[in-house]
């Protein structure tokens, strides 16, 4: 799971919807995560891969983004897109993932070796979203440490995961955001939680 992928994929709280075009049709769906060359959507249209659809949608308070895309992937309802995007959608999508992860409202994790240490990296929100990837991370890669520096929102889940990870896995809290910080001393007060 060190992360190797050209552009990171962000994750969603809430999933925000997309409107798809197909073959004449037009459909919905929810995205599942987001990066800068393509998103990964769950939708029950008959979509093929190697086929082209267009995308319309917003990150929650974006503007609306409607790009033209590829389906690269398939597994049950849930296809992996490529954008074919030109400069101005590239910069509308970039500006709407700054604003998700700021407002807490989407996440980043990502994984990376320094000198020989593995360390978690978590940008934009701490929460049950994250679950998967961080416990993958935690108990198949190894965690030595986690940066939390950029973490604009934490709720009890995402406090309750890096919990997990310092006392049972040993896991050093690295870097912390102010919100974070404040959260995780809330956290470590509380009479039965690890000191």
């Amino acid at each position: 799971m060190l992360d190797q992928r050209r552009h990171q994929r962000i994750r969603f709280g809430i999933l925000p919807r997309v409107k798809i075009g197909y073959g004449g049709a037009i459909g919905d769906g929810a995205i599942e995560n987001l990066s800068l060359s393509g998103l990964m959507l769950r939708t029950d249209m008959p979509l093929e891969v190697a086929r082209n659809i267009g995308c319309e949608f917003r990150i929650f308070d974006s503007q609306v983004i409607d790009v033209p895309a590829t389906v690269v992937s398939r597994i049950g309802d849930l296809f992996g897109v490529r954008f074919q995007t030109g400069p101005i959608n590239q910069i509308l999508i970039d500006d709407a993932i700054q604003a998700a992860l700021a407002s807490g409202n989407a996440s980043i994790l990502s994984v990376h070796e320094l000198a020989g240490r593995k360390i978690m990296r978590i940008a934009g929100g701490l929460g049950n979203s994250l679950r998967n990837d961080f416990m993958h991370a935690l108990t198949r890669v190894g965690v030595d440490e986690i940066d939390v520096d950029a973490v604009t929102a934490v709720d009890q889940a995402g406090l309750a995961l890096c919990l997990v990870a310092n006392a049972r896995h040993g896991v050093k809290i690295g870097a912390q955001s102010a919100c974070f910080a404040e959260a995780w001393a809330a956290a470590l007060a509380v009479p039965g939680e690890r000191k």
